[in-house]
Parts: structure tokens; sequence; C-alpha cells
């Protein structure tokens, strides 16, 4: 009896060892993760194109994922400084920015891609030279759109050229504006252009863009742990290699997904803290 006894107590007691040990595991199911998109898009644009991808992520990986995004850039950075986002897709400056503090870490990026700055005008009264724009005051989605905003910024002072500046919250924003000429030029890039209505783009032209550099971070705040990382990225970068992984990938204008490396961003360092860009 004392022996059937024992061994039942010794049973008990390793089960609640190894129960105990599977809820200390870095690979337990986290809680709802939250996923913040960089808002260069409308609200309801983002949700349309990014839930799909998002819900796909959470399927494969069974961790429960949430898109978010914020109204308007300015209200983002202030959510990745507060470290609100669990995960976060966010512009090269921000990635700079925000790696410092909250933390955040980058995971992956947009593959085989570089970002490009661009400034559209008008077909309807179109502009030919960027001389034209001195002293105009031109569209811009925010003061750190690295891409879409600081870059034709610099490139413009650098060229000696006086404009007036006015922030009109996305990149769509911007399109839509120059759009019906409220304003002569503004700034964006290739990718959300393309993700524009076809009657958007049909009224813009590009007059200017920049050199390509390194894109988009998928970044993670430091509270998620690595395993958890891990097995996000290897889902995302496997999601070019089916047809229904593709498709929601062309909603976004992504050929693929690949890993990165903190070191991807040399360039934009070398950019930004070598040069009087911001």
């Amino acid at each position: 009896m004392y022996s059937r006894t024992l061994i039942w107590v010794s049973s008990c007691f390793l089960f609640l060892l190894a129960n105990a040990a599977l809820a200390g595991s870095t690979h337990a199911v986290p809680a709802t993760l939250t996923f913040g998109i960089v808002p260069q898009q409308a609200s309801a644009k983002l949700a349309r194109l990014w839930i799909p991808i998002i819900q796909d992520i959470s399927d494969k990986t069974g961790y429960p994922i949430q898109f978010k995004t914020a109204p308007n850039i300015p209200e983002f950075e202030r959510r990745l400084a507060k470290g609100e986002y669990d995960l976060a897709y966010m512009n090269p400056y921000h990635y700079l920015v925000f790696s410092k503090s909250p933390g955040y870490r980058a995971f992956a990026k947009q593959k085989g891609k570089k970002i490009v700055g661009i400034l559209v005008t008008s077909k309807r009264d179109p502009v030919t030279s960027l001389r034209e724009l001195e002293g105009k005051t031109l569209a811009f989605p925010s003061p750190s759109a690295f891409a879409a905003s600081i870059l034709p910024r610099a490139f413009l002072r650098k060229e000696g050229i006086s404009f007036q500046v006015k922030y009109v919250s996305s990149h769509d924003s911007v399109y839509h504006n120059v759009s019906r000429g409220l304003f002569p030029a503004g700034g964006g890039i290739i990718r959300t252009l393309k993700n524009s209505s076809a009657k958007i783009q049909d009224k813009l032209a590009i007059l200017w863009q920049s050199q390509g550099y390194t894109p988009h971070a998928f970044a993670a705040h430091p509270r998620i742990s690595q395993d958890v990382i891990q097995r996000i990225r290897e889902v995302m970068v496997k999601m070019d290699q089916s047809a229904e992984g593709q498709e929601l990938l062309g909603a976004i204008k992504f050929k693929g997904i690949e890993a990165s490396v903190p070191g991807d961003w040399d360039d934009i360092r070398e950019l930004v803290f070598t040069s009087s860009i911001k």
C-alpha cells in the first residue's frame, strides 16, 4: 500500500514539474501579438491589404496576431516610442530611431528590394524641372517618412532649391492632393504609388527619384522571445513558395520576404548620421 502511494505521489510530482517547465518554455504560444503597420496609406486600405497576410502568418505559426496601425505617421511614431506594438513594419529611419529605444529588433525585410523616394507631379499641369519648385509649397506625408519625405527634402536643399512644406499624413493623401493640382509636387515611394488606384496613377508623373536604400524593417519589441520571432520569420520567408502566399504578397507589391540582420541598415545609418539629412 505504501509503495503504491509513493508511486502515485511521485507521478503527480513529475506531472506538475513537466507542466511547470512547459509553462516557462519560450516555445509556449504567446498571448495575442499586435502587428503595427506604418500608415503610409488609409487605415481601411491597409487593413484590406495586410489583414489576410497577418492572418496567414497567425494560422501557420499558431500565434494569435492582430493587425494594428495608427491614424497617421506621427501617431504611429508615438506608439512605437511607447512600445505598443509587439511586431511592427516601419520605415528605415524609424528603425534607426526605435531600435535604440525601446529596442525594436529587425528580423526581416522585403526580398530583393531597395526603397526609392520619388517626387510626383500632376500630368494636367506638369512640372518638368525641379527648379520650377523654387518657392512652392510641396506635399509630404510626414517629417520622418524616410524615402517619401526625408530623401526628397534633403535632395532639394542640396540643389539649393527653397520650398515650403505641407504634411498631409499619408502617401495616399500626397498622391490625391497632387493629382487634384492642390500642390505642384509631393513625395512618395514607388510601391505605394503602384498601390494607388488606377485613376490616381493615370493623373501623376514621376518628376524625380532617389537612389535605392535598404527598405522597411519588420521588427519585434524586445519583450518578444527569439523563439517566437524565429517561427514568425520562418513562415514569412516561405510565403512566396506557394501560389496562395504569392497572391497575398502581390497585393502589397512584394515578391517575397527575406531574413535580415541589423547591419543591413548601415547605408541608412551612414546617410543619416554623417549628413544633415534630418
